[in-house]
């Protein structure tokens, strides 16, 4: 199965080498559930949906918990404003996303996997539907896999509403029983409690792909690449002011500026990294290394050139998590309103710089009271952009109403 979009043949490191359908599979039968967790733990595989949590960890949390049924769903919600590198691996390399799902329902004993597919996405059902019905008929789903006496796996596919904060797990898992799209409480955690009460693992489009090659190649063919903190390699989806948009495996631990060499980006002002809800990156700062022990990201890179508003940029930002905040929570919901209401404040020149400090000290306490990662993230981007460029927000728009730096 192939995309309709004509693209040019992918290479890379580790998500875009070498693979053939039910590889991955077969290794996984062979090497038995420890072994395949003791590769995963090796390889420092962490969560590529942006939490950058330990697949081994919560894969081993989930093998161990002790119930009748489990239950492995792929977060395949790509909502993140400039993401979309789930939606290739989906539509070009669905080898590697379905045979990680097989491989995580054999090594914790489910016998139900579930794609979460992002509600805009709905034109790619059928051709998934079509690749699902292929394994099939070639036993990599249904009775006995491949052989594999007891090893009874399906997988099925479940389309969202166009809700972002689904992207969060314990959100996803509400609107899969039925729900509106909420954050839970935790704990519990979805390990222990999760779809219709029960442990689940929930995993990232590209967590699943690089698990099928893991399991084939080895956790530490998987380490050699990247940093001691971020192993591996990164899909990146690059848009905005640049030559060459596009998704791009690179290994972890690249500099900014290398990346900005690579997609023939000119004039740069600003990388945005991780999304909307990521950090705004200033010219200053392009020596940072995108990896999860500096400038972490699930994905996404925005560049901005000079000719940018950095303001109206933020505006449009916080336009989509007011929109998106499910409201649940106070600090969410009235937090990103009165982050918005300081923008306005901006474009206006009716602000004084104590109230800016008060609204980044606003900021740092959704960061923190906030229930879920939404309310948690999406003042990164105001924090970052004020900082980074207020000679450019804030001198320029201000009146001068108070001699206190911003």
């Amino acid at each position: 199965m192939k995309s309709n979009v004509e693209t040019k043949k992918r290479s890379g490191p580790v998500v875009f080498s070498e693979y053939q359908r039910s590889e991955g599979i077969k290794k996984a039968l062979q090497l038995g559930r420890e072994n395949i967790l003791f590769e995963l733990k090796i390889s420092g595989l962490k969560g590529r949906g942006g939490a950058g949590f330990p697949t081994a960890t919560k894969w081993m949390l989930t093998a161990a918990a002790n119930a009748n049924k489990k239950f492995i769903v792929c977060n395949a919600d790509e909502g993140e404003p400039g993401t979309f590198k789930d939606r290739v691996l989906l539509l070009e390399y669905p080898e590697l996303v379905f045979d990680g799902i097989v491989i995580a329902g054999f090594t914790i004993g489910a016998a139900s996997g579930i794609i979460y597919l992002r509600g805009e996405y709905e034109y790619m059902l059928q051709p998934l539907e079509d690749y699902l019905a292929e394994m099939r008929k070639d036993n990599l789903l249904g009775k006995n896999i491949l052989g594999k006496e007891n090893f009874n796996f399906d997988i099925s596919i479940r389309l969202g509403s166009g809700a972002y904060v689904c992207g969060e797990e314990t959100a996803l898992i509400e609107s899969l029983e039925g729900f509106r799209g909420e954050p839970r409480n935790r704990p519990p955690y979805p390990v222990d409690t999760g779809y219709l009460g029960y442990p689940t693992v929930v995993n990232n489009v590209e967590t699943l792909a690089s698990v099928s090659h893991i399991v084939l190649k080895g956790g530490e063919w998987f380490k050699k690449h990247g940093t001691s903190k971020s192993t591996g390699s990164k899909l990146f989806s690059v848009s905005g002011d640049c030559e060459k948009p596009g998704v791009y495996e690179l290994p972890w631990g690249i500099k900014i500026k290398e990346l900005l060499e690579i997609v023939e980006a000119k004039n740069t002002k600003a990388v945005q990294v991780g999304g909307a809800s990521g950090t705004c990156i200033a010219k200053s700062q392009f020596d940072r290394i995108l990896g999860y022990e500096d400038a972490a990201t699930g994905g996404s890179i925005i560049i901005f050139n000079e000719n940018r508003d950095m303001l109206k940029v933020l505006k449009n930002f916080m336009e989509f998590f007011i929109e998106e905040s499910c409201g649940q929570c106070t600090p969410c919901r009235i937090g990103n309103i009165k982050l918005m209401e300081g923008i306005i404040k901006i474009e206006n020149g009716d602000f004084t710089f104590s109230y800016i400090n008060n609204l980044k000290e606003l900021g740092k306490t959704m960061q923190v009271a906030s229930k879920c990662g939404l309310g948690q993230s999406s003042p990164n981007s105001f924090i970052s952009i004020l900082e980074n460029f207020s000679e450019e927000i804030l001198h320029t728009n201000g009146k001068g109403k108070e001699n206190v730096k911003a």
